[in-house]
């Protein structure tokens, strides 16, 4: 079964195209077929590739982001994608704006034991380890939860 996931963001520059590129690597490393996507709330950084240290973080972990390039979320996106994953309450909110948020869940939700009810936001930050971190917590549990729904 293809599930069509979509992580946002504020920006779209740092957590939200990390979690689509971390989540990549962890479902093909599980032979899992995903359709995942990222966007941000905010329309500041539209075609723009990821936050540099934000890359930087990533690269040396073995993640690749240079092909993501930012996008807005649009009304569309409500219809297109089974699950829609934000990084914080305001991101959350934010989404009532765009469509119904009915399939709107934290991605922390998927990380329990984090600590933590929202992945910190790096570009303020400045702890993008952490928050790449955390952001690998939440992909092993969200694809956890993928495949006990399925029961594979």
């Amino acid at each position: 079964m293809t599930h069509r996931i979509l992580f946002v963001c504020l920006g779209n520059i740092c957590r939200s195209p990390t979690a689509e590129a971390v989540t990549r690597a962890k479902a093909e490393a599980r032979g899992m077929t995903l359709s995942l996507d990222s966007a941000g709330t905010g329309n500041w950084h539209i075609g723009k590739p990821p936050y540099g240290p934000m890359q930087e973080a990533a690269r040396a972990r073995g993640y690749d982001l240079s092909a993501l390039r930012a996008r807005q979320v649009a009304a569309s996106d409500f219809s297109r994608f089974d699950l829609i994953v934000v990084m914080d309450d305001d991101n959350a909110s934010d989404l009532g704006a765009f469509g119904p948020t009915d399939r709107v869940v934290r991605f922390t939700d998927y990380a329990p034991d984090s600590g933590s009810d929202y992945v910190p936001d790096p570009y303020f930050t400045r702890d993008f380890d952490g928050a790449l971190a955390l952001i690998e917590e939440c992909a092993d549990g969200l694809l956890d939860s993928l495949v006990r729904r399925v029961g594979g």
